[in-house]
């Protein structure tokens, strides 16, 4: 009986309501940022084929001017968001202190900067920007509907940030992964199950508005024992230590660039004139979040060029170093299926698809461990 009337509670009502919501709104959120990323790459390629000067100037010009917004009217916002959203849930009763790293302000700037740096010819990623979008957003909702402190601190940051998560790969159970992997944090009960319908909401609803995975559809192949699981250890060896390296620019280079006291906006503009010679070199490949050169590499539409995922990894590093709201997930899975290409080629002991499949989330789980 007191189960009962916990369920019937109005309470009880309030709180899964806001958690079921939040979710949705999550959803069609990471749906319209992920429509408009691919629009905005498109656009910039389109632009880049018409007038030959546009790599070499729309990128630093476009980028630094992102990096002054970002700074300027968005701090908080820059580069992934899970950092933020990771020290956001250890941030115990200082809404203030929090609302420097999660807010609506935030939110929108996070959902319009990086369509900017993809108008601008930049490497976006949009895993980390969803995660940081959906935490504010649920946590804004929560303050809105005035929730107790139990469920500001955690369940809500928690639940946004996955829900984000799942909305964008249209997956929830990548979202329940995300969660209790990359958050690393442990809930009670009431919280666990608001939280896991949540992240199914956001899934569901990106997945019903687009009646599709909105980045990879489910890939699977049948590989017969012999020399061709001999591609299991040379991906994983070689994909490793490819992700590795890349983890290690990335870590140290922030560090370093945090240290010479050079303005956001230089760095932003050196940084783009890198992400220039990338895309000219590339032929525009390298724009955009990947997924289209990723899906194209995975179904052979077109050959890409050896040089594509170096490439790819030094405009995405660029773009990571500019500061504009930018994550890796997407342009290191791009990273991975060109270089599992290369794979296929020098070492041809496995199906080319087999061999694309396992490069292509090995560099994205070695680069995820660097933010």
């Amino acid at each position: 009986m007191e189960k009962r009337g916990a369920f019937f509670s109005y309470i009880a009502w309030k709180q899964r309501l806001v958690f079921w919501i939040g979710a949705i709104i999550v959803g069609l959120v990471i749906v319209m940022m992920t429509s408009l990323s691919e629009w905005a790459a498109q656009t910039y390629r389109s632009l880049s084929l018409q007038y030959p000067w546009f790599d070499f100037v729309i990128p630093p010009v476009g980028m630094g001017f992102s990096a002054w917004l970002t700074f300027r009217f968005f701090p908080g916002s820059e580069c992934s968001g899970i950092p933020q959203v990771k020290a956001a849930l250890d941030i115990i009763g200082n809404q203030e202190d929090r609302s420097k790293l999660i807010s609506l302000r935030i939110a929108f700037g996070k959902m319009v900067l990086p369509i900017m740096g993809l108008l601008s010819g930049a490497s976006v990623g949009f895993g980390g920007p969803a995660v940081h979008v959906g935490a504010s957003i649920m946590l804004s909702l929560g303050r809105a509907i005035k929730f107790s402190p139990l469920y500001m601190e955690k369940g809500l940051i928690l639940a946004g940030s996955a829900a984000g998560f799942a909305a964008l790969f249209s997956t929830p159970l990548a979202g329940i992964i995300f969660a209790l992997e990359e958050m690393g944090h442990t809930l009670e009960e009431r919280i666990s199950s608001l939280l896991l319908t949540a992240i199914i909401f956001s899934g569901m609803t990106a997945y019903a508005l687009l009646n599709s995975y909105i980045y990879f559809e489910d890939e699977s192949l049948i590989m017969p024992f012999g020399k061709n699981w001999l591609a299991v250890p040379l991906c994983g060896i070689a994909g490793g230590f490819l992700g590795g390296i890349f983890s290690k620019i990335i870590v140290l280079g922030s560090r370093l660039l945090q240290r010479t006291g050079i303005s956001v906006v230089v760095i932003a503009i050196v940084c783009g004139g890198i992400v220039a010679i990338a895309n000219y070199l590339s032929n525009d490949a390298t724009v955009g979040t990947g997924y289209q050169q990723t899906k194209a590499i995975l179904h052979g539409m077109h050959t890409m060029d050896v040089s594509y995922p170096f490439l790819k990894m030094l405009a995405t590093g660029a773009t990571f170093f500019s500061g504009i709201p930018s994550g890796i997930f997407v342009p290191s899975l791009a990273t991975g299926a060109g270089f599992g290409v290369n794979l296929a080629h020098w070492f041809p002991i496995a199906p080319m698809s087999a061999m694309i499949l396992l490069s292509r989330p090995l560099i994205f789980r070695v680069c995820c461990n660097c933010r």
